[in-house]
């Protein structure tokens, strides 16, 4: 008979993290943030804990499409959170390589412990059947599955069926740690046994707390995806000149400006993440001025070189690290999304000076939030134009200029070396 001492306590959080983002609807980073048993595990248990909550949001629409498959009748609703240990036992077979048998006992004692032990006989049967014939089922269930409809047709509407089923493809593997350095990307690379990407960013894997490893507490560098960071190359050289950041938190443009010698005014609706930035700026030794405010309607008294916008967006760019977005999202954002969005670039366009420049990014693939948007601003306001981009502004990313020279990336570029989050920018100037 199985006890409470043979639950594994990773696989234990790992169902604790589910529950939350699905039942409770947290962020998966709240969820991990705020379960004290997580914190509390060792290194390498918590890696585990994490990927194994992380690979059953990527693969829940491929996960209950194989169990559906094992069940007689559909289960109860008391039976949801049966529902979810089977799930992380099926992802754990299927996805993460692990031992069938030790994946079915630790699933089997979960139920058990969780107070659930009439679901021990359906447990044990699906994920036998599982086991031994899961990949073969596995074989008839496209990936597109896990994408909600609604992303999967704006995604095919907006780049084509092939595309967007890359997209979801590739939206489904692990990141890779992504980091921007103050300076000497070739000698901080070393330090970290990473490699230097095109863009400049270093890439490593995961392998312990980002904040152990060498130049964390020095300042030296910060963890920012390489997509992310490429925004603000876009505005060129910054050196001594006035630069706008709205809606700035946590910051990591915020860093990439002031390293590069920018007068920054960072400006942020929330004084909790905006205490983050100034957080993360002092560990770096970078100074920026910090402002709260409503970056929709905030007037400056100066006008601004350039001006960086990034709005709050759906964020299905960064599916791969944060996999709550595929249930957490849902159609009825966009237009509340979209019309700020509308509102923060208006208010933008106004605060740049003659000459200067506004770049406009999101981390959305929707391109709703991406090139929709921008037309729609440049049909509505001639007071600026497009400064389009060429591929030699990109280098190892020309593919990521679009036919109108907007930068849209898309997470299975980069492939070879462990892809990319989905971007859009585009350059604008004001003559």
């Amino acid at each position: 008979m199985s006890n409470s001492s043979d639950v594994s306590a990773a696989r234990s959080v790992a169902f604790d993290l589910l529950r939350s983002v699905l039942a409770r609807r947290k962020s998966f980073d709240d969820a991990m943030a705020i379960h004290d048993g997580f914190r509390r595990l060792p290194p390498r248990d918590r890696g585990f804990a994490r990927l194994i909550a992380a690979t059953t949001l990527r693969r829940l629409g491929q996960l209950d499409a194989l169990i559906d498959l094992c069940l007689e009748k559909p289960l109860p609703k008391a039976g949801e959170a049966v529902r979810d240990i089977l799930r992380m036992a099926t992802a754990e077979m299927l996805f993460l390589g692990v031992a069938p048998h030790a994946s079915v006992d630790s699933a089997v004692t979960l139920v058990e412990t969780r107070k659930l032990a009439k679901f021990k006989g359906l447990t044990n049967a699906v994920l036998r059947r599982l086991s031994r014939d899961g990949k073969t089922m596995l074989a008839e269930v496209p990936e597109t599955r896990n994408v909600p409809e609604w992303m999967l047709t704006a995604w095919t509407e907006g780049f084509g069926r092939d595309i967007a089923e890359r997209i979801a493809g590739a939206s489904l593997r692990e990141p890779s740690l992504d980091i921007s350095v103050k300076s000497d990307p070739e000698g901080e690379a070393k330090k970290l046994g990473a490699t230097v990407l095109p863009t400049g960013s270093l890439r490593r894997g995961f392998d312990g707390p980002v904040d152990a490893m060498p130049g964390f507490a020095e300042g030296a560098w910060w963890v920012q995806d390489a997509a992310a960071a490429l925004p603000v190359q876009l505005l060129g050289d910054i050196k001594d000149k006035r630069v706008l950041e709205l809606c700035a938190a946590p910051g990591g443009k915020t860093a990439q400006l002031a390293a590069a010698g920018a007068r920054v005014t960072a400006v942020d609706r929330s004084e909790p993440r905006l205490g983050r930035l100034r957080r993360n700026l002092a560990r770096l030794r970078l100074d920026a001025e910090t402002l709260v405010a409503d970056a929709a309607t905030w007037q400056p008294d100066v006008l601004f070189d350039a001006v960086l916008l990034d709005p709050p967006c759906t964020s299905t760019g960064t599916i791969r690290r944060h996999p709550d977005i595929l249930h957490s999202k849902s159609p009825e954002d966009l237009p509340k999304l979209t019309a700020l969005q509308d509102r923060l670039l208006g208010n933008a366009a106004a605060m740049v000076k003659p000459g200067g420049v506004l770049v406009f990014c999101t981390c959305s693939l929707q391109p709703e939030e991406g090139e929709r948007r921008i037309e729609a601003f440049l049909a509505a306001d001639k007071s600026l134009e497009r400064a389009p981009l060429s591929p030699k502004d990109l280098p190892g990313l020309e593919i990521c200029v679009n036919d109108v020279g907007d930068f849209r990336s898309f997470p299975f570029h980069l492939a070879e070396r462990g892809g990319l989050d989905g971007f859009f920018a585009a350059r604008l100037i004001r003559a």
